[in-house]
């Protein structure tokens, strides 16, 4: 029987991998750089397998330690869960808190996820502000949000702790023409980033399209896909109750960048390191993926 994973091994493993070397992750970890190392390679022992490929520009996922990330940020998130509720860690956290969502994220992830949340930090004050990412990347810029959940151009590269690839679908009435020439479209109103690759893909397989409705708001392009409109590619969990996937003669929807992002400096704070997690296990839940990448 192998050895068990160890709590400590696993914190050190997905914090140099949120930070990029183990330099970093020892500087947030408020450790040394030698015993992070010493961790990391206790649990590739432990697992029997290299997690970690160390280069000059920093450390890299193998296949095995893509796999055990996910687990590991569960176990991680299910452990601090548990520390919080019986007998705490350390003082607890208040104040206010400030994040950002894109619309598409807010109403699938967020209601669950702030309960959960208010749970266990009921003295955090949570402040949300929802809206497309050139408004959010204006906030995050004069230092305004704290974690930014969505387009992972919002905040600065270096900033960005997780990041993963997901599918839109394809979605229309019952009923729709999907073989209309030109092929009427239900569209996000620019300057919406997943829209280009929307019509890329379109024009890519020879189709002709034409737009036939755009609004900067989930619950307008859900009402028109239901009226019959147009055709329009959302994520799962925003798909209209009445409508429904289609494929027909489509080419497969594309697959759209989502992120979380922290600001500078914030490591050590608990809050949001709890609800950085949260949000990992909702997206994971929730949304169909590729599989994870690291920035």
């Amino acid at each position: 029987m192998g050895k068990d994973f160890q709590t400590a091994d696993l914190r050190s493993f997905a914090a140099t991998v949120r930070a990029g070397s183990i330099t970093r992750a020892a500087t947030a970890l408020q450790l040394s750089q030698p015993a992070v190392s010493q961790r990391i390679q206790r649990l590739e022992q432990a697992a029997g397998e290299l997690l970690l490929i160390r280069d000059p520009n920093g450390v890299r996922l193998t296949a095995a330690g893509e796999i055990l990330l996910a687990y590991a940020e569960r176990m991680l998130a299910l452990h601090d869960e548990a520390r919080s509720m019986v007998g705490g860690a350390g003082p607890t956290p208040a104040g206010r808190r400030t994040i950002g969502l894109l619309e598409d994220l807010a109403i699938t992830t967020l209601p669950g996820t702030l309960a959960d949340f208010a749970a266990l930090h009921p003295h955090v004050e949570l402040e949300v502000t929802v809206g497309p990412a050139a408004t959010l990347r204006r906030m995050a810029d004069k230092g305004r949000l704290d974690l930014v959940f969505g387009d992972p151009t919002v905040m600065p590269e270096s900033t960005v702790r997780w990041q993963r690839q997901v599918p839109l679908l394809w979605t229309c009435a019952p009923g729709f023409d999907v073989d209309a020439d030109p092929l009427p479209l239900v569209m996000f109103a620019p300057p919406c980033r997943w829209r280009q690759p929307v019509l890329d893909a379109l024009s890519r397989h020879g189709l002709r399209w034409r737009i036939a409705f755009q609004s900067t708001s989930l619950p307008v392009i859900q009402s028109a896909i239901c009226a019959g409109i147009g055709l329009g590619a959302l994520l799962v969990d925003n798909l209209p109750p009445t409508a429904v996937r289609t494929s027909g003669p489509l080419p497969p929807a594309p697959l759209v960048d989502l992120a979380i992002a922290r600001r500078a400096g914030t490591d050590t704070d608990s809050a949001l390191t709890t609800l950085e997690r949260l949000l990992r296990r909702a997206a994971y839940n929730s949304l169909p993926h590729e599989e994870p990448s690291m920035a």
